[in-house]
């Protein structure tokens, strides 16, 4: 699920110096990159599953705790190389309350895009919507953990298999979240992580297909290489999904400093928590105990007794330098091209209410104490 660029809008400020993202890359120092270009210089091996790309599937799966990890070239093509490992077609079941790419990679094998409710509190998939939505042309279901909030996956795992269904996570903002002492990527037939600049983790663009097992792996690895087994035999036609070394290198890199990247993120999150705390009809999304978040986002529902409305506090800071987003709005079942589906046309109550009134405040390595404090201070003084 990428998120869209970050630097957007409709009232961008036209006379502060600085503005405040809502999401920015972290960036390790440049001396560090040198000399991981000087090897691939040396090594004159810039794709095709160089030294660098196999070290960084080994040092992910050995850091998310997972079986195994495919190198891709961002999580779009994640989710559409897992959707035809996993042979998904027919009526899939989804959520409204995501970026696009999640419908879009459905569409792209063929499947149709099942929009049901969302839980009206993590906006992530309703298991019981789930239930009520599923008929004899349903194959599979995939659920987005919204934000890095892990959904249910043992109801809706539950669900799969009383129904022989499919279940492929889209989890690309997940990227090291735990639930219990479990890596929440080992749910489901597979996951999909993005690695785009904005994310906790990046490669620049990039992403990643996690199986549970090497059979599922290797038909990946196939697939995102046009779809060859060996140097000449072809397997089946497929793309170019493959991650180059350039980008591999800047994710080994990124790994080294990711600890302390979610660190600074989580200690940003907590002062927004405690002092957003006194603010009535502010309300930051929950966060169970049982979770290991990575801190990618900070949502907020915008309500009554608030004084004003969500746009309007948006446009507030704006107006200021705080390019805070309304992630996601529209919701996907109303864009063009997936509002004709038929299940674009359910009320959808809850993933509407949270489309009206989410709103994600900057949440990046990068914001300073006093850009946090001048967000603070606006949504403290509409």
């Amino acid at each position: 699920m990428n998120s869209p660029a970050h630097t957007a809008i409709v009232e961008s400020p036209r006379t502060i110096a600085k503005v405040t993202h809502v999401t920015q890359p972290f960036l390790p120092p440049l001396a560090d990159f040198l000399p991981f270009l000087e090897t691939i210089w040396e090594n004159r091996w810039l794709t095709n599953c160089g030294p660098f790309h196999e070290e960084l599937e080994a040092r992910l799966e050995a850091y998310l705790d997972v079986p195994h990890v495919s190198l891709v070239a961002n999580g779009t093509i994640a989710l559409w190389l897992a959707l035809q490992a996993l042979r998904v077609g027919g009526e899939v079941i989804t959520t409204p309350f995501t970026f696009v790419a999640t419908a879009h990679a459905l569409r792209l094998v063929g499947a149709t895009p099942v929009f049901v409710d969302v839980d009206p509190v993590t906006g992530n998939l309703d298991p019981a919507a789930i239930e009520a939505a599923i008929t004899a042309r349903t194959t599979a279901i995939l659920p987005v953990h919204c934000f890095g909030q892990p959904c249910d996956t043992a109801a809706i795992e539950s669900i799969a298999t009383v129904h022989n269904l499919t279940v492929l996570y889209d989890a690309a903002h997940a990227f090291g979240v735990r639930l219990g002492n479990e890596s929440v990527l080992r749910r489901g037939d597979m996951s999909v992580l993005s690695f785009h600049a904005t994310k906790v983790f990046n490669t620049i663009e990039g992403g990643a297909v996690i199986s549970l097992d090497r059979k599922a792996k290797e038909h990946v690895d196939r697939l995102r290489n046009f779809g060859f087994y060996g140097d000449t035999t072809l397997a089946s036609p497929s793309i170019n999904g493959k991650m180059n070394e350039v980008q591999a290198a800047f994710g080994l890199l990124q790994l080294r400093y990711v600890d302390q990247a979610i660190a600074m993120r989580a200690a940003i999150a907590a002062r927004y928590r405690a002092a957003l705390d006194h603010v009535p009809g502010i309300s930051p999304f929950p966060v169970e105990p049982s979770w290991t978040m990575n801190h990618s986002y900070f949502p907020v529902a915008v309500t009554r007794p608030y004084p004003v409305d969500r746009d309007t506090l948006w446009r507030r800071l704006q107006s200021g330098g705080i390019l805070a987003r309304r992630y996601f709005h529209p919701l996907v079942s109303d864009m063009p091209g997936y509002r004709d589906l038929p299940s674009a046309h359910e009320p959808l109550p809850n993933a509407r209410h949270i489309a009206r009134h989410v709103l994600c405040l900057p949440l990046h390595p990068g914001v300073t104490a006093e850009e946090q404090e001048r967000t603070l201070e606006i949504i403290g003084h509409v």
